[in-house]
């Protein structure tokens, strides 16, 4: 069967893009298909979704970490390092772009590390331009270019209504990590 890749962008302030790119990843395991997710910011932290994902049995679907975390805390990890870690993301979702290896690839929070300038719009482009015909390209992110939504195929944003958060209700185990 052909198939023709999609070039997906889940974007907005609300909540739940990644959630939904992790869905994608998982109805796409359940069909069979080899998914890649590579996440731009986040990195070395306990998210659920690390510990569902390696308890799938074979190895049709891989996450990796390459963020040093996010930029507006105080972790002691300069603003150069933060873009050593983009880069070093962008070119392993390059490299799994042109592999085969894949049929779909998730850049999580990619819209981020343009907002925060550790990539730049351009650098994205290079990889939705260059994305094989029957790759599904999923790109997640708050504030993503209008230049990337216009070369996508799917845009959804995410609005939010009403978050726990503003009623000071701290991130919650299973829903926000």
């Amino acid at each position: 069967m052909y198939t023709q890749g999609l070039t997906i962008v889940h974007t907005g302030n609300g909540k739940g893009k990644t959630t939904a790119a992790l869905g994608l990843a998982l109805r796409a395991w359940g069909q069979n298909l080899r998914v890649l997710i590579i996440q731009f910011i986040k990195g070395n932290s306990k998210y659920g979704e690390l510990n569902a994902l390696a308890a799938l049995p074979g190895d049709n679907i891989k996450i990796i970490q390459m963020g040093e975390g996010f930029t507006h805390r105080d972790n002691g990890i300069s603003q150069d390092e933060h873009i050593s870690a983009a880069k070093k993301a962008l070119q392993t979702a390059i490299d799994a772009e042109s592999s085969d290896n894949w049929d779909m690839i998730i850049l999580d929070e990619i819209n981020y590390a343009v907002k925060f300038n550790l990539l730049t719009v351009d650098d994205v482009l290079k990889v939705v331009d260059n994305k094989p015909q029957d790759l599904h390209l999923i790109l997640t992110g708050r504030d993503a270019s209008d230049k990337i939504i216009a070369k996508a195929d799917l845009v959804t944003e995410m609005t939010e209504i009403k978050h726990p958060y503003k009623q000071g209700i701290k991130a919650q185990k299973g829903i926000e990590f």
